[in-house]
């Protein structure tokens, strides 16, 4: 068995469909920067549902890079929430339609030892539809201050 860090930087995407591919970016700009290679685990993933339990099982921090398109902010929005800023969806009906929310619950009930405490920070897509690699112009300008903001949740991390 492998021994893991307790603080995970989990990026999420997918990353040959334009804007989903934020997570990626994210994480290839991270995994070569020192302070936080010798804090935390980086990880990309290009998963969802009952995915994320095995990467998050185990864990006391976990800050999570994701995109979401909600059209409420300007495409290219950073924000940052808790993950109980989110409500665990009730009307599952396939593995992939599981939320954070409701694959955390499902984590706890079974036993898992879920992270104390989680993180998420998400950038507003443009688009999420179109097969390609690349960014859109707005999502590209928002990786360098997400890599800002994740080097910040780290440095003032009082994590164990």
């Amino acid at each position: 068995m492998t021994t893991t860090c307790p603080t995970l930087i989990l990026c999420l995407g997918n990353e040959i469909v334009s804007d989903d591919g934020f997570g990626a970016k994210v994480a290839e700009r991270l995994a070569v920067d020192a302070e936080i290679k010798s804090s935390a685990e980086v990880i990309f993933a290009p998963v969802a549902g009952f995915e994320l339990l095995d990467l998050l099982s185990g864990r006391h921090r976990v800050l999570i890079v994701d995109t979401i398109q909600t059209g409420e902010s300007p495409v290219g929005t950073l924000q940052r929430y808790e993950a109980n800023h989110f409500t665990p969806g009730r009307h599952l009906t396939t593995s992939h339609q599981i939320s954070l929310p409701t694959a955390l619950e499902l984590g706890a009930r079974i036993g898992l030892d879920m992270p104390k405490k989680i993180d998420i920070i998400t950038v507003e897509a443009g688009d999420i539809e179109t097969l390609r690699e690349g960014l859109t112009p707005l999502v590209e300008a928002a990786v360098e201050p997400a890599v800002g903001m994740v080097k910040d949740w780290v440095s003032n991390s009082t994590g164990h």
